[in-house]
C-alpha cells in the first residue's frame, strides 16, 4: 500500500493478496487452476455470491481478469506512493505486488533513477514545479503523467558509478544511518544539474 511505502524502505504489514491469475496466453502461461488449492478454494467459496457478480473475471470466477504485466510483480522494480508527503521510493526485489494506491517502475537504470527520484533536488522540482495536484498543506500526488516530465540526465558510467554505490550503502545500513549518505546522494545528484551546495541548501531549507 502508498502508506507503507518510505524512502528507500518499507514497512511490510503483513497483507497478501491471492494471486488467482488469468495466465498470460501469448507466453504460454495458464490460468490457476483453484481446485488444486483446496484450502484456497474453501475460503473464496464463503464469498462465492460475490465472486460470481463481478464483471471483471477470468476464465473461472475464481481467477482475476487478464493482466500483461503480471510478471512485473515478481522482477526488481520501483515502488512508489500515488499520494504522499515526501518523495518516497523504494527499490523492491522481493517481488511484492502493489495495489491501487501505489505505481511501479521498471528500469535498467534503478539504482540510479532511485536516487534522482528521492532527492532533495527532484523533490523540490516535482513538489514546486512539475505537480499540478497538491493535497492539502504538504500532500503531493506523484501520478506518472508528472512524473514523466522530470527532465532526468542519462549519466556517463563514472557518474552511475558512484550513485550506485551511494544506493548501495543507504540500502544496506540502518534507517537510522541514512542522512549523512542521503546528503552525499543529494550534493551528486545537484551537481550533475550544476548546483552547487550552497545553492542545494536553499532549496532543502
Amino acid at each position: 500500500r502508498g502508506r507503507d511505502i518510505e524512502k528507500y524502505s518499507y514497512r511490510f504489514a503483513n497483507l497478501y493478496l491471492i494471486n488467482v491469475h488469468n495466465g498470460i496466453k501469448e507466453k504460454g502461461i495458464e490460468p490457476v487452476n483453484i481446485d488444486n488449492y483446496p484450502a484456497i478454494k474453501e475460503h473464496l467459496d464463503k464469498f462465492l455470491d460475490k465472486l460470481k457478480k463481478r464483471q471483471d473475471k477470468g476464465i473461472t470466477c475464481y481467477n482475476l481478469r487478464n493482466c500483461t504485466y503480471m510478471e512485473d510483480f515478481f522482477e526488481q522494480k520501483i515502488i512508489y506512493p500515488e499520494t504522499t508527503q515526501n518523495a518516497n521510493f523504494y527499490l523492491d526485489s522481493k517481488g511484492f505486488f502493489a495495489d491501487k494506491t501505489c505505481f511501479i517502475m521498471k528500469t535498467d537504470k534503478a539504482k540510479y533513477l532511485l536516487a534522482t527520484l528521492s532527492s532533495s533536488l527532484f523533490e523540490y522540482a516535482y513538489k514546486k514545479i512539475f505537480s499540478s495536484i497538491e493535497l492539502g498543506l504538504s500532500g503531493y500526488q506523484y501520478n506518472k503523467h508528472a512524473l514523466v516530465n522530470l527532465p532526468i540526465l542519462l549519466p556517463n558510467k563514472e557518474q552511475e558509478t558512484i550513485i550506485n554505490n551511494l544506493v548501495d550503502k543507504i540500502l544496506s545500513c540502518n534507517i537510522n544511518d541514512r542522512s549523512n549518505i542521503q546528503n552525499e546522494i543529494n550534493i551528486n545528484i545537484a551537481k550533475l544539474y550544476g548546483i552547487d551546495e550552497k545553492t542545494l541548501k536553499k532549496i532543502r531549507d
